[in-house]
């Protein structure tokens, strides 16, 4: 590692490649030039202190930064692209790592090990949307933490139930919590003053989740109808079992179909392409990978499950696959020639 201080000097014409490993509260910054690792350290989550330090120590350099995704979105690549300062967002489990280094992980490590990456030419870069898009797909996804919600309140009313030995009568066995049933479960008997609170207050949550819904239904109809998107919901609403909800996603999921150069590319990032081990003779096809988009595979699974119903030819298909898999891997199979 170079520790004589370059602070002041001319680096015109070289390249500085910095491995940012983001925290809440610090990042580990790396810095290397092309033939060495230069500094390591530790400094709040600021842009403008980094190029700062940049600037003074490396100055005329032309720089290179990358950090992972995760949880701080795009908005560090976005303030340093804005500055002048090619930044990447990188997949974390793509980073060249050596095992000793997976079996020794440090924050100096994991910044390391992204600008020498970032140096090598090895790392792979994740599509940054535009700030519209990723507020559009976040009001999206929000419908969806929304329902997560409700379908853990709706256990938690019928765990209570069950604990306390009540059935559900016949008329509401059809697992709909429609406004009937809500009302009922109000007047349900509980002897205890603790339990008709608990029941109290899960209902009275659960009826909120609802009213939230129901708005976010309405926004996201709202942008559906928008120059931005109304044509492309109009043409995915052709295709058998796309609704409004699920044109919606994948329209703010994948943002610009032209970035995904091959078919497989597309399945690949919908999380549609399942792990391999090919060794020798042997070759052996599990299950889907955990990478991908998971929105977009959820709503593309539940799709090709109602498009058997309505689409004759993709009933036949599925019907073909059954003899030689299981239910599960034949509606992936499905979901592949949906997607198509």
């Amino acid at each position: 590692m170079i520790t004589k201080s370059t602070k002041g000097k001319n680096f015109t014409g070289e390249n500085i490649y910095v491995g940012i490993d983001t925290h809440h509260k610090s990042w580990m910054v790396s810095i290397y030039s092309d033939e060495f690792e230069l500094k390591t350290f530790s400094q709040a989550p600021d842009v403008e202190q980094l190029e700062k330090y940049l600037k003074q120590h490396y100055g005329g350099a032309d720089y290179h930064l990358a950090y992972e995704a995760g949880f701080c979105g795009f908005w560090i690549q976005r303030a340093f692209n804005q500055k002048g300062i090619d930044c990447k967002v990188i997949h974390p489990a793509d980073i060249p790592s050596s095992d000793k280094e997976n079996k020794r992980k440090t924050d100096k490590i994991d910044s390391r090990k992204i600008a020498r990456g970032l140096r090598n030419g090895d790392l792979n870069v994740v599509h940054i949307p535009t700030e519209n898009q990723e507020a559009d797909r976040l009001m999206v996804r929000t419908r969806s933490k929304i329902i997560q919600d409700m379908t853990a309140v709706k256990n938690r009313i019928k765990a209570l139930l069950k604990v306390k030995g009540i059935s559900i009568p016949g008329i509401f066995s059809n697992n709909s919590w429609s406004k009937s049933f809500i009302a009922w479960l109000y007047t349900v008997p509980l002897s205890e003053q603790g339990d008709k609170v608990a029941l109290t207050i899960f209902l009275e949550e659960l009826e909120f989740l609802i009213s939230k819904q129901k708005s976010l239904e309405l926004s996201i109809k709202q942008l559906a109808d928008t120059d931005k998107y109304s044509t492309n919901i109009r043409l995915l609403l052709s295709v058998p079992s796309i609704g409004l909800i699920s044109a919606i996603v994948l329209l703010t999921e994948l943002g610009d179909i032209a970035r995904f150069k091959k078919v497989d590319h597309l399945c690949s990032y919908c999380g549609l392409t399942p792990t391999t081990h090919n060794s020798g003779e042997t070759e052996r096809i599990g299950g889907l990978s955990r990478r991908g988009n998971a929105f977009i595979k959820a709503i593309l699974i539940e799709c090709s499950w109602m498009a058997i119903r309505k689409d004759p030819a993709l009933l036949l298909y599925y019907k073909q696959l059954l003899p030689r898999m299981n239910s599960n891997k034949a509606i992936i199979k499905v979901a592949r020639k949906l997607l198509n």
